[in-house]
């Protein structure tokens, strides 16, 4: 008999293993080899480590990755050297990628919820039973159209087969909404762009190639948009290779990390952004300053406006607003970008607008330091991609479901029980429809509410892909690929998705007529293929599969940008009215500044110990809840570090221990986001408050047009008279760590 070889001994294994897929009822999951990143599969040696590459999936930004893998398991997470994103840089919350993957608190297969929603008594089911109750279920509907998909910003490729498997059941389209994309103000974003431009895509700010940047309430070196690429983008800036070294002033209420790294910092009074940014246009178009010629085409935009008034308005002397304009006009390449600050305020919109024209008198559109828009891809699969939704089409869900208009809701990347003020009322509306399906890996505060909970691989597991918008200087499009066999059994949502179009037949399985995502992904894939601007070249349909998993993406070797054309220009004089806040002055004299964590973020990174133990930058507070006071604010009401402060809104209240902090105004009391949560593991669970308990509803005076209004509540600050220690970087004993369950 003749000896088996170790290779033949593990294709015959890999062939049993493949047969037990196909031999049971659900549908048959393909597998394909995965494609190392340096060296082919056939030349691995036991303990030998080999890269994959995949994307990253810890924000919506889409950096590529490359992962370590030693004998089957995944041991280190690094940039992707050539990606054009990130170009071999990650961020922490990047690097944390692993503790996703090995969690202990990971759901280990499909459960149901037996005690009724909100009892935590999960029982596992087996996926057959589980798609055989969605089945029937959906089956069940007298009218398809009360299937609802609420997620966050999902991967491209989930969105687009969710999306048609919506439309092919006469459903509305899917509303992805999270916290994150809410503070960072994407959808506000694309709307800004689509009254300047006409176009929905994000504005790509050239960073790198900028003298002088006004960024207004933009953190753009930590979670907004595409942070690693921006970081990268600014140290270009900061070396001078124009020249001389590039400027930043930085217009934000409080000194965050990106205000700590630039050269100016303006403490401006919350919710007069805007104001400022029609001062500086003012000035520039009144003094005819910089080197593009005359001002008159834009002199009505800054008609009746004063810019003496404007300065006590805003706390800015008129001094120091023409100083900055002067700076600004003077550069031969200057750059405003409005940021997510702006977006949480009852006047945004139109402080966004006021932050643009800047750069459209400064005639800085398509020009080099300037503003651009993202090139398509070309190819039309990867021109549908996951766009953020409203706050308003949130509302609306809500509203349908109060009112029985939904009967089955699919909830996927994102925590509404969490992430939503009280008021919205979405856990009560939850009551009202009858069959809820999470997919999330975690049973995080939404999946508690949840009848079903399926869950999804983790990103270092599954398949996908991400067009890159923005941050990106040529089109690119971000490939997801498992560098591990699943641990658990959980299953892809694309494969759900699919096998429920499969087995409801008729219409919805002729729109979605593959056997499985990975069929999916290599027919989309393959719309690529023969391109002349690709960064590769590949002769046959599986030769393109291959490199397009081994390069992680496509993308063209060369930037393409496009240069905007301002189509939408106000005809009319800019106005940005007062920002309207919800409170009385006298009995709640503080603005609250809730901002995103850099570690936790909107609070998806709280159940990863890493993040935990990462300390603030600017505070090195860590693994808790704080308020953050200025110095003389703190005086006045007799309290210092470490003193339990009580926060009151007109909504709610919270209690945190206090740090006085000097880089901010009197007037502001700013709140990390990211703790308080009730579930969602043992690091996460019962740590710290979320200060979205204070934001009030918005009253009629304060609604911007359907964001939510996360800036635009008032609060007071009250002594309990108690003492708790915070964990600080400091402490190097550990004191402050609550216990670790």
């Amino acid at each position: 008999m003749k000896e088996l070889s170790r290779r033949d001994f593990l294709k015959i294994a890999a062939a049993a293993a493949g047969a037990g897929v196909l031999t049971g009822m659900a549908p048959a999951v393909r597998r394909v080899a995965l494609e190392p990143y340096v060296r082919p599969p056939e030349e691995e040696l036991p303990g030998r480590a080999t890269w994959y590459a995949s994307t990253c999936r810890q924000c919506p930004a889409g950096c590529g990755i490359i992962v370590r893998v030693i004998n089957g398991r995944a041991r280190k997470i690094e940039g992707n050297p050539a990606h054009p994103l990130n170009r071999g840089k990650l961020c922490a919350r990047g690097q944390a990628g692993l503790q996703v993957l090995y969690n202990p608190d990971r759901l280990k297969n499909a459960v149901r919820q037996v005690g009724g929603r909100g009892s935590r008594q999960f029982q596992p089911i087996q996926w057959n039973e589980a798609l055989d109750q969605l089945i029937s279920a959906l089956n069940g509907l007298t009218d398809r159209s009360r299937v609802a998909f609420l997620g966050g910003l999902v991967p491209d490729h989930l969105a687009v087969l969710v999306s048609d498997f919506l439309q092919a059941l006469g459903a509305p389209p899917p509303v992805l909404f999270d916290l994150h994309t809410a503070l960072e103000g994407r959808a506000e974003t694309a709307d800004l762009a689509r009254r300047w431009f006409g176009w929905s895509q994000l504005p790509l700010y050239d960073i790198a190639q900028a003298q002088v940047i006004f960024s207004f309430g933009a953190n753009f070196l930590e979670t907004w948009m595409s942070p690693v690429s921006q970081s990268r983008d600014y140290g270009t800036m900061r070396q001078g290779q124009l020249g001389g070294r590039g400027f930043l002033a930085q217009f934000e209420p409080r000194l965050s990390a990106t205000a700590a790294s630039a050269d100016e910092w303006i403490p401006v009074q919350p919710g007069t952004e805007g104001l400022i940014a029609l001062g500086l246009g003012r000035i520039i178009v009144e003094d005819n300053l910089g080197r593009v010629g005359s001002h008159r085409e834009h002199a009505y935009l800054y008609q009746n406006l004063n810019v003496g008034d404007i300065a006590q308005a805003s706390g800015v002397s008129a001094e120091t607003l023409s100083r900055l304009a002067n700076i600004f006009a003077n550069a031969d390449r200057s750059v405003a970008i409005p940021g997510g600050t702006l977006v949480g305020l009852s006047n945004g919109p139109q402080a966004m607008d006021a932050v643009l024209a800047l750069n459209v008198i400064m005639r800085r559109l398509g020009r080099e330091g300037g503003v651009f828009l993202p090139q398509d891809v070309p190819a039309r699969q990867f021109t549908r991609t996951a766009t953020a939704s409203s706050f308003a089409q949130v509302e609306s869900l809500i509203e349908r479901m109060q009112a029985g208009q939904v009967e089955i809701l699919f909830i996927h990347s994102t925590n509404p029980v969490y992430e939503l003020p009280g008021w919205t009322g979405f856990v009560q509306a939850l009551g009202k429809v009858p069959l809820v399906v999470s997919f999330s890996s975690f049973i995080d505060e939404t999946a508690i509410w949840a009848d079903l909970v399926l869950p999804d691989h983790t990103y270092l597991e599954g398949w996908g892909y991400q067009v890159v918008s923005p941050g990106a200087d040529r089109p690119a499009v971000s490939a997801q690929q498992p560098v591990v066999r699943p641990l658990y059994d959980t299953r892809a949502t694309a494969d759900v998705v699919l096998a429920l179009a499969a087995r409801l037949g008729g219409a919805v399985a002729q729109a979605l007529p593959w056997p499985d995502e990975v069929a999916f992904l290599e027919q989309a894939s393959g719309q690529l293929l023969g391109s002349s601007v690709g960064v590769y070249d590949a002769r046959t349909p599986a030769g393109f599969w291959s490199r397009w998993r081994q390069q992680g993406g496509w993308w063209t070797e060369k930037p393409i940008r496009r240069e905007p054309e301002a189509s939408g220009m106000p005809t009319e004089p800019l106005q940005v009215p007062p920002a309207a806040f919800v409170g009385d002055t006298q009995q709640y004299p503080f603005h609250l500044m809730p901002y995103p964590s850099l570690a936790l973020t909107d609070g998806r990174g709280a159940n990863l110990p890493w993040l935990q133990e990462m300390p603030d930058p600017m505070t090195t507070a860590r693994w808790n809840t704080w308020v953050e006071l200025n110095p003389a604010t703190a005086r006045s009401l007799g309290v210092t570090d470490n003193d339990v402060v009580r926060v009151i809104s007109p909504y709610g209240e919270l209690e945190a221990p206090l740090v006085v902090y000097p880089g901010i105004r009197p007037d502001v009391v700013a709140i990390p986001v990211g703790q308080g949560h009730s579930d969602y593991g043992r690091f996460a669970a019962r740590r710290g408050s979320s200060p979205l308990a204070l934001v009030a509803p918005p009253s009629n005076h304060t609604v911007n047009g359907g964001s939510l209004l996360w800036g635009a509540t008032r609060v007071r600050v009250e002594p309990t008279g108690r003492k708790q220690d915070l964990a600080r970087l400091e402490s190097l004993d550990g004191a402050g760590r609550e216990t670790l369950r």
